[in-house]
């Protein structure tokens, strides 16, 4: 059974895709919030294995949810609502740690799928927007970004030809089992590549490798 909690300042939105949700007999809604703050809090009390989140929120809105939760709740996962092609916002909730994102009229078997992807560890990218997010993290790159084109060309060149297509395929939002089938090699060996890029790269986590792969357009990388 997947927890969930969802983030949603609209009445409407939150209880109705909370009783779609419920019907299905693997998933638990355990409760709901308001804002990001709020869904800290119920985060705090329930111990959810993910939280839904709407990206704009009053008091506290996705990004700021996001950063609060996966900071405290490192084994919670968010993952973002949104209505519109908010690029700026959707990186920043991905920086923070957000497993992707999802457009809120999406079909509900689609944001099923993506809960279950998530939980899987998994990311979730929708293709219709990671042009816009690409953009958006090449204009977002700090004056002051530690790592120049060289020095990712050479963080890049040190990857093994697999480590590149199990990056290229955490770009794509893949989890390991999907990874594995893929490549045809085992699930252990993935969560080795994975590790292995994580650390030769000097990343925090998958999702930050992820974020790499689209923002380095390894996602163009053809086995």
């Amino acid at each position: 059974m997947i927890k969930i909690i969802i983030a949603d300042d609209q009445e409407l939105m939150r209880d109705g895709l909370a009783t779609i949700l419920n019907l299905k007999s693997d998933l638990d809604v355990v409760d709901v919030a308001v804002n990001g703050r709020e869904a800290l809090e119920k985060a705090m009390q329930h111990r959810p294995d993910i939280v839904l989140m709407d990206i704009r929120m009053p008091v506290a809105n996705g990004v700021e949810g996001t950063k609060l939760i996966t900071a405290a709740l490192p084994d919670s996962k968010v993952l973002m609502l949104t209505t519109f092609n908010d690029s700026e916002l959707i990186f920043e909730a991905l920086e923070e740690g957000a497993s992707g994102y999802l457009l809120k009229d999406m079909p509900t078997d689609t944001i099923v799928q993506a809960i279950k992807t998530v939980q899987s560890g998994g990311m979730v990218l929708p293709k219709e927007l990671t042009a816009d997010i690409v953009r958006e993290m090449r204009r977002n790159q700090s004056s002051d970004e530690t790592v120049t084109d060289d020095e990712v060309q050479k963080q890049i060149s040190e990857l093994t030809e697999r480590e590149l297509q199990v990056l290229h395929k955490l770009g794509l939002g893949l989890n390991n089992k999907e990874i594995a089938a893929e490549l045809f090699i085992s699930e252990g060996t993935v969560k080795n590549h994975v590790s292995n890029v994580i650390n030769k790269l000097e990343l925090r986590d998958r999702t930050q490798a992820a974020i790499f792969a689209v923002r380095y357009n390894i996602t163009t990388f053809s086995s």
